[in-house]
């Protein structure tokens, strides 16, 4: 039996009257697939309860921080007890030190951390940063990459950008997209192009190490070892994005499962536990940069709330003690993936999945999806047929062919075989 949605799209319609477009982030807007959203009243585990009274289950963990399910139990408590005390201090605590020393031991290559608001704040601030110990302008990016909405940033971002057409955003100054150059992801070649056509201008290269906003796009081996070692030829550093990846995949993040060094890493997600956070991370040596130490000015009222780094601890901590839910979750990943794919191989579908860990993305088309350019050349027809017909059915995946899945480990064998039967009877009639 479908599903239906009225209620949802009459909140839509009220929304839009108070509210641009009526969300407050665009990809909620369903553009890229149609209809309308659909709103959450509550959630647990892994199962979101929509206003419409259907219990639906979520393949997108509020983007990536619910690796554990909603409303964790240690996650929430911490939260009401934290808020028990006061919301807001703008004063230090001792709560701020005991989270950053945690992190700091989880994650490889790092001295030490500062905690900012958002993920697009992190890597705002990891650019500035790096601009700042280098002496250089120009930075390094990847097409489909996604890093926030930061002015430096939208030279061509991924994800929603892409699904509202609309790569260079309004707004953004020439003289702001002069000092970002653009490259291929999975093209070491054009990266070096690049810093011999700047030579001792590039700051520094930003990458998500495991892309997740053109889909979920794995590095192609040699691919990031290639990019330490043009950082390093040419005195660049290199900032790795972990806002989605960084303690998700491994208590060490992609550092960890990768191998390679960053010399700044951004974090964000996972270190609130579903809250407002953000980080970035490098050697002591770049760090004594920031202010009150150094010249590079960062601030931030909120940055080190109680109610983030309490929710932050709780979660790192168990992840900390707990380093099974890895393997845990990325073996359920696995079966979501052999099942896809064993359908969508039985109708004869194209099709292309990639899978990293708990990440991973469907693409229908033909050939690998290794970067951007790829990741545009699918079928997003039938992503869209695909979508609503799993969101029939009480399936919700990211409503743009250019996100990534993200797994809970508060998923059963249950949801994951009921995704795979709803996947069957949606490609039945393709």
């Amino acid at each position: 039996m479908s599903l239906i949605y009225k209620r949802s799209s009459a909140l839509f319609n009220e929304a839009k009257e108070y509210i641009p477009g009526g969300v407050n982030s665009p990809v909620r807007a369903f553009n890229a697939v149609g209809g309308d959203p659909v709103y959450v009243k509550s959630a647990k585990g892994a199962y979101l309860q929509t206003e419409d009274g259907h219990e639906i289950i979520d393949y997108i963990a509020s983007w990536g921080p619910m690796i554990l399910g909603h409303a964790f139990e240690p996650v929430v408590t911490a939260v009401q007890e934290a808020a028990s005390k006061g919301t807001s201090y703008g004063m230090p605590t001792a709560l701020e030190t005991e989270i950053a020393k945690l992190a700091v031991s989880m994650a490889p290559h790092i001295d030490q951390i500062r905690m900012v608001n958002s993920g697009t704040e992190a890597c705002m601030s990891a650019v500035r940063l790096a601009r700042g110990f280098t002496g250089r302008d120009k930075i390094v990016k990847f097409a489909g990459c996604y890093h926030g909405h930061s002015d430096s940033f939208l030279i061509q971002a991924g994800s929603g950008a892409v699904t509202f057409g609309s790569p260079n955003s309004p707004g953004v100054t020439a003289g702001t997209a002069k000092d970002t150059l653009l490259a291929s992801y999975n093209n070491l070649a054009h990266v070096e192009e690049l810093f011999v056509n700047n030579p001792e201008q590039i700051a520094c290269i930003i990458i998500e190490p495991i892309a997740g906003n053109m889909g979920c796009i794995v590095p192609q081996d040699g691919f990031l070892e290639g990019l330490r070692h043009l950082c390093d030829q040419h005195g660049a550093l290199l900032i790795f994005d972990e806002v989605m990846t960084g303690f998700r995949l491994a208590r060490g993040g992609a550092q960890e499962t990768t191998g390679v060094r960053a010399d700044i890493v951004t974090y964000g997600k996972v270190i609130g536990g579903g809250l407002p956070v953000g980080a970035f991370a490098a050697r002591q040596e770049i760090m004594n940069h920031l202010a009150p130490l150094g010249p590079v000015y960062q601030a931030g009222t909120l940055s080190g709330n109680p109610l983030a780094m309490s929710a932050g601890l709780a979660m790192l901590t168990h992840l900390n003690n707990h380093p099974e839910v890895y393997d845990d979750l990325a073996q359920k990943t696995e079966q979501l993936h052999l099942g896809i794919q064993d359908v969508l191989i039985e109708k004869g579908i194209a099709h292309q999945i990639n899978r990293y860990s708990s990440m991973m993305s469907v693409h229908f088309c033909d050939e690998p999806v290794i970067d951007f350019e790829t990741a545009v050349a699918g079928n997003n027809d039938w992503f869209k047929k695909y979508f609503h017909g799993l969101l029939e059915r009480g399936i919700y995946l990211p409503p743009s062919a250019f996100e990534s899945y993200f797994l809970n480990n508060a998923l059963s064998e249950k949801d994951i075989t009921r995704t795979i039967q709803a996947t069957r009877e949606v490609v039945a009639s393709w």
